[in-house]
């Protein structure tokens, strides 16, 4: 595959209010506070790595609709019927001629653009290619070459799934590898150096 890709990344955001489930944030903040900080430093990160133009969000948050179209994204209301569907939904969208698709999870706040880039560059060497979470048991980043279709199976064990037909990377990139469902997802990414929005929020809780 060539070394310049065109990228289609897809960013599939829940709605604040219901995001983060397993996620209790430091007091005083609220859930959805916290949820969107996350997913605003997990786009600005991406859209400074890739053109906005080809980046797809795919959100019911207004809030979030909001930041993205001004950052420049393509934006997909999602249809609410799991995350499966909201992906697919933003991959219709994404599809373009001779261009590479990929999924990016939006619960990365210590995510940089050299960490998304060097991602799929080794993403890029493979017909389709997985990323897992730090844990090893999720997914990150999904990718796909030119032509190749992408079967999203996100979930609980989905790393596993997604190998069946992809190539397992466990690349040595935590910021990359970092998502966030629990405090303690939390305080690891906060040790790596979260984006601007996250680290506003925590530190509105350390001065509480």
């Amino acid at each position: 595959m060539p070394e310049r890709v065109r990228w289609r990344l897809v960013v599939p955001v829940k709605e604040a209010r219901i995001a983060k489930s397993r996620l209790q944030p430091p007091a005083p903040l609220s859930r959805p506070e916290l949820a969107r900080a996350i997913a605003l430093d997990t786009l600005e990160a991406v859209c400074r790595g890739l053109a906005p133009v080809d980046v797809v969000t795919v959100t019911s948050d207004e809030h979030i609709r909001g930041a993205a179209e001004s950052l420049g994204c393509q934006v997909v209301t999602d249809p609410g019927t799991g995350l499966n569907d909201a992906i697919l939904a933003g991959l219709q969208v994404a599809a373009a001629p001779k261009a590479a698709v990929a999924v990016l999870l939006g619960d990365l706040p210590a995510l940089r653009p050299e960490d998304l880039l060097a991602g799929l560059s080794a993403c890029a060497r493979h017909e389709r290619a997985v990323v897992p979470d730090r844990n090893g048991s999720g997914t990150v980043l999904l990718t796909a070459r030119p032509g190749a279709p992408l079967v999203p199976s996100f979930g609980n064990g989905s790393a596993a799934r997604h190998a069946q037909r992809a190539e397992l990377l466990p690349l040595d990139l935590p910021r990359l590898r970092q998502d966030v469902d629990d405090l303690a997802d939390l305080t690891a990414a906060a040790q790596l150096g979260v984006g601007p929005h996250t680290a506003r929020v925590l530190a509105l809780a350390a001065a509480d």
